[in-house]
C-alpha cells in the first residue's frame, strides 16, 4: 500500500511517498496466540508464572501449519524475507536468529569453497577468525594506519597488491562500519576485487540503519556480494536478530546450503518476528532516522567542552576523554552510578551507541550527566596514554600455528615466540597477535597493560612448541 507522509524536523517539512509494509510473522503469531492448544514445544506452554515473567511466551511458537518453517519457507516467513530483500536492495535475504556471527560463518563457508585464502583486516570480529579456524581458511591479515588510537580500514592500493599477486585469495571480508563508525572505501574495494573476479564480503553488524540513508549511502549492500546485517544492534529488534543477504545470484545455492549448517533448527519466533518488524518499522517510519540524526546534531552543538571522535556514522557517538585528562573507564564508572551505561570504553574513548529509536530526551539526560562528570575534579589526571598497536612479523601460517603442538609460557617471556592462537585485549576484541605471528616486545607491552585480555590463561600465552 502506498501512502503519502509529511513530517517536520527543526522547522523543515518533509513529504515522501512510501510503501507501507505488513508485519507478516508477528501478525500471524498474534492471530493464533489465543486459540493454540500447545501439544508441541516449547515446554513453557505459555502458562503460569513463566508467562507473567516473560510476556513474549504467547508468540514463542515452533514450526506449525500456520507459522511456516525457516528452513523451507512458503508462508509468512517467505513473505517477510521477500519484503526484507526489497527494502535492503538484495536479491535474496534470510533471517537468522544467531546474530551476525552466524551470518559470518555462513558467508565464510561459501568463500572457503572457492579458494583457501581471504583478506582479513586486523580489526575483524572474533567470528571471522573463528570461521577461518573452522573452514581451514588462511587469513591474509591487513592492518590499516592507526590514527588517534584507532586502526582505520586498509587502503585500496594495498588490497589490489594482494589480489594481483595471489590467485588463491577468494576475496575480502570487511566491517562496514567498524565499531567506531569508520566507513571502509567499499566502492574502491568492489572495483578492485571484481576486476580480479574475487568476492567482497561485508560484516555489516553495526550498519543496518545505513540502509535507510539517502541513496543507502555507506550501506554494505550497495557493493557487497554477500553481507550480514546485525539488525538488533541499531534497529528496534530483539537481541540476536540478524539478516544475511546476497547480491551475487551465483552464490544463492551455497548460501542456502550454509544456512542449513549454521542456523538452529529451533529458531526463536519472537526474534524472527522482531527482525522483520524492526526493518519494516523504520521503512514505514523514515522520519525516525531524520529526527534522531537532528537530535544528535543538536546534542553535539550543546555539549560544550567535549571532543568527539570524527565517526562517519551518526549512531556512534564517541567522546574522546584524552583532552580532558580523564580515563574513559573512570568516566564510564561515574556515569553508571547515575544510570547511564555506554556501549564501550577503551581507556580513551567512550562509545554511546544510538539508533533511530533514540529520543532528544535521552540525549538531554546524557548531556546533564556529562556536565556533572566534567565538573568532577576527582577524575582529572586519571587518563593514561595507550601504547600504539604493534605490527608483528609472521614466519608461518595461521593454520600451521593452530594445528601445531603448543605450550604455555609467561607473557613476559614470550617475546620472539610464535603465537599459537589469537591473543588480544577487549574491548574492542582485536587480536594484538594472531596465530602464526611472532610475539614482539611491543605486543608484550600492550598485552601486559590491557585491563582485559583474551587468549591468555593465568598470565601465560600459548605459543608453538619448539
Amino acid at each position: 500500500m502506498l501512502v503519502s507522509l509529511r513530517f517536520a524536523v527543526a522547522g523543515d517539512v518533509y513529504a515522501i511517498k512510501l510503501k507501507m509494509y505488513e508485519y507478516f510473522i508477528y501478525e500471524q503469531l498474534k492471530k493464533y496466540e489465543r486459540v493454540n492448544k500447545s501439544f508441541h514445544v516449547p515446554g513453557h506452554k505459555a502458562r503460569g508464572d513463566f508467562k507473567l515473567k516473560f510476556p513474549v511466551a504467547g508468540i514463542d511458537a515452533t514450526e506449525l501449519s500456520y507459522s511456516d518453517n525457516l528452513f523451507c519457507p512458503a508462508g509468512v516467513i517467505a513473505n517477510a524475507q521477500r519484503d526484507i530483500a526489497q527494502i535492503l536492495g538484495a536479491r535474496k535475504s534470510y533471517i537468522v536468529t544467531g546474530g551476525s556471527s552466524s551470518g559470518v560463518l555462513t558467508m565464510l563457508y561459501v568463500a572457503s569453497k572457492r579458494w583457501n585464502k581471504l583478506i582479513v583486516p586486523r580489526n575483524s570480529h572474533q567470528s571471522v577468525w573463528n570461521a577461518c579456524k573452522l573452514f581451514g581458511v588462511e587469513p591474509v591479515i591487513v592492518q590499516g594506519e592507526e590514527k588517534d588510537g584507532i586502526i582505520l580500514p586498509p587502503s585500496p592500493e594495498h588490497i589490489e597488491g594482494l589480489v594481483e599477486n595471489d590467485v588463491n585469495i577468494a576475496g575480502m571480508i570487511v566491517a562496514q562500519p567498524d565499531y567506531y563508525g569508520n566507513e571502509a572505501p567499499l566502492s574502491a574495494y568492489y572495483s578492485i576485487l571484481h576486476s580480479y573476479n574475487r568476492l567482497l564480503i561485508v560484516d555489516g553488524a553495526h550498519g543496518s540503519h545505513l540502509a535507510f540513508e539517502p541513496e543507502r549511502k555507506g550501506y554494505a549492500g550497495v557493493y557487497a556480494d554477500m553481507w550480514v546485517d546485525g539488525v538488533h544492534k541499531s534497529l528496534p529488534v530483539l537481541t540476536q536478530g540478524a539478516v544475511v543477504s546476497v547480491n551475487n545470484q551465483n552464490l544463492v545455492p551455497e548460501v542456502e546450503e550454509a544456512l542449513c549448517c549454521f542456523r538452529t533448527t529451533s529458531p526463536s519466533y519472537p526474534v524472527m518476528a522482531s527482525a522483520e518488524y524492526g526493518i519494516k518499522y523504520i521503512a514505514n517510519n523514515p522520519r525516525l532516522v531524520t529526527e534522531a540524526k537532528a537530535a544528535v546534531k543538536t546534542f553535539k552543538e550543546k555539549a560544550h567542552g567535549f571532543t568527539f571522535y570524527p565517526s562517519d556514522d551518526w549512531t556512534k557517538l564517541i567522546i574522546d576523554f584524552k583532552p580532558l585528562g580523564i580515563s574513559s573507564d573512570a568516566a564510564a564508572e561515574f556515569l553508571e552510578k547515575r544510570g547511564v551505561y555506554a556501549e564501550l570504553s577503551d581507556g580513551r574513548y567512550l562509545l554511546f551507541y544510538l539508533s533511530p529509536m533514540t529520543k532528544p530526551r535521552d540525549l538531554s539526560a546524557l548531556n546533564l550527566a556529562l556536565n556533572r562528570l566534567r565538573e568532577n575534579k576527582k577524575l582529572a589526571g586519571s587518563y593514561k596514554e595507550s601504547l600504539p598497536f604493534p605490527k608483528n612479523e609472521r614466519t608461518y601460517s595461521f593454520q600451521f600455528a593452530l594445528k601445531h603442538k603448543r605450550e604455555y609460557v609467561p607473557l613476559k617471556d614470550s617475546e620472539g615466540r610464535m603465537c599459537a592462537v589469537n591473543v588480544g585485549i577487549t574491548p574492542p576484541c582485536i587480536p594484538v597477535v594472531a596465530a602464526g605471528e611472532i610475539v614482539s616486545k611491543e605486543a608484550v607491552a600492550v598485552l601486559s597493560g590491557g585491563k582485559s585480555t583474551f587468549g591468555i590463561v593465568g598470565g601465560k600465552i600459548p605459543v608453538v612448541k619448539k
